[in-house]
């Protein structure tokens, strides 16, 4: 049976650190605040405004591509998923091809929030297994810092610029992305959402004013969802595979705030050493997050590993991914 697997992955984080003393200089808050809460000590940041989230991407694709040695010819399909696109249009994967030379791939955007890593890797799933393409990109790309607001002391600590690449690719070994599961609520649009620039709600000299071009997050609310759905979705995923967590060598969550993905954690009930945790030195990188974390620890994964993957974020849409690591 064909099968969609992982067979390579890079990333890239820019070089410019924003760390918590320094954040204490441009907000009312300080470095214990900021650890107790989220556990985040740095983030990366793309401080050139001229470059948006595609020069990140490219850069992540640049390196998967030297890492594998496959050409830039060979790609047929890019997915980038972010929140940050460089403009309402054109798509910033038909930005990223141009710059990568990926002369015939073709290629397209989609916003899954802190999602996006696993539901674009789904989408690129279903294209592999069908024999559409044999070689799927799948780019997440986040400059968080161009919609963070540096005056909000409850959300600026949290984010952080990344970008990743993976190439998924067929194969008939038992390996690659076996399962996921995946959910949508419309209702938690209050609670996390980006309010202006949308066609509900256009860009104006009072949405400026009100300052609306920024993250707007219920913490509380947030963190509730975020506990109990990556939890449900992670076990429903389990079960329909017949998985105990003994079975299950890795947990990798979204890396949104500590205190969630420790309690998530807990609730599976998996050892602390299986959960890979990258969130002190990135903060959320939204949809890069899980691949960031997969790629910083790949020389701990083995062939064979069978590892799990939840994710929650802005929809509010969250879901679990089970899969057996094949590099």
């Amino acid at each position: 049976m064909l099968n969609a697997k992982i067979s390579g992955i890079a990333s890239y984080v820019p070089e410019d650190i924003l760390d918590n003393e320094m954040l204490s200089k441009m907000v009312d808050t300080n470095d214990e605040w900021i650890t107790t809460r989220v556990g985040i000590k740095e983030r990366h940041i793309l401080k050139d405004p001229s470059k948006g989230s595609s020069y990140m991407g490219i850069q992540a694709i640049n390196k998967l591509l030297a890492e594998t040695g496959i050409d830039a010819s060979e790609i047929e399909m890019l997915i980038c998923a972010t929140s940050n696109p460089d403009y309402r249009f054109p798509s910033t994967a038909s930005v990223m091809i141009h710059e990568s030379g990926l002369k015939n791939a073709y290629g397209y955007d989609i916003q899954a929030a802190c999602a996006g890593f696993i539901v674009a890797a789904q989408a690129a799933r279903a294209y592999v297994m069908s024999g559409l393409y044999k070689k799927v990109l799948v780019v997440c790309t986040e400059k968080m810092s161009s919609m963070t607001d540096y005056t909000d002391r409850a959300t600026c600590p949290l984010f952080g610029d990344a970008a990743t690449a993976v190439l998924i690719e067929p194969t008939e070994e038992n390996v690659g992305i076996m399962d996921g599961e995946f959910h949508v609520d419309g209702s938690g649009l209050p609670n996390l959402v980006y309010k202006a620039g949308g066609s509900a709600c256009p860009a104006s000299h009072e949405t400026i004013d009100a300052r609306q071009h920024y993250i707007y997050q219920e913490g509380r609310a947030v963190y509730r969802h975020a506990v109990s759905n990556m939890l449900s979705s992670t076990l429903s995923v389990m079960k329909r595979n017949d998985l105990t967590i003994e079975d299950i060598d890795w947990l990798v969550p979204h890396q949104a705030n500590l205190r969630i993905i420790e309690a998530v954690a807990s609730r599976t009930k998996i050892d602390e050493e299986k959960v890979l945790v990258n969130i002190q030195n990135h903060g959320n990188t939204s949809a890069a997050s899980i691949p960031l974390c997969l790629d910083q620890y790949k020389d701990k994964l083995k062939k064979g590993d069978k590892i799990m993957l939840t994710a929650f974020g802005a929809g509010f849409t969250w879901g679990a991914m089970y899969l057996v690591w094949a590099i």
